[in-house]
């Protein structure tokens, strides 16, 4: 039998009282958008769709991305990124967490782009909350 008292839920369990200490939570995402639905090891699925090359997310698009490589990063490469009309840059760089020297992302934060850097898959999961947030977010990656 299940009881509410000051707001907390009860359920009443072989004559004792137990609090209830779960719920289970549905997670919502706003319907039409891009979000990674699994990774691994080199790869990622967006919708379903398996990517293996440098690719840049976005909630309403997928556009390829030209660094092959995280050695390869250069600054017209995130100068690219300014035309995107987001708020914040994800930068997955692949199985570990690299960061690119600043004078590479230097035009980002001029134009007040915020870049946040993490391996691929911190990367993927950070996208998917963003977009549940509805945040103006992109996530760049990179698997080599």
């Amino acid at each position: 039998m299940l009881k509410t008292y000051g707001g907390s839920r009860f359920i009443l369990e072989n004559s004792r009282i137990a609090r209830i200490l779960a719920v289970k939570l549905h997670s919502t995402t706003p319907g039409g958008v891009n979000t990674f639905t699994a990774y691994g090891d080199g790869y990622v699925m967006v919708n379903g769709q398996r990517r293996d090359s440098s690719v840049v997310v976005l909630p309403e698009r997928i556009e390829a991305w030209a660094p092959a490589s995280f050695d390869a990063l250069s600054a017209e490469d995130f100068a690219a990124l300014l035309a995107l009309d987001v708020e914040i840059v994800i930068l997955g760089t692949g199985p570990r967490q690299r960061f690119p020297h600043p004078r590479l992302t230097r035009s980002l934060a001029a134009a007040g782009i915020g870049v946040e850097v993490m391996d691929l898959q911190a990367a993927c999961r950070t996208y998917n909350i963003l977009v549940a947030e509805e945040r103006k977010v992109a996530a760049a990656l990179l698997f080599a």
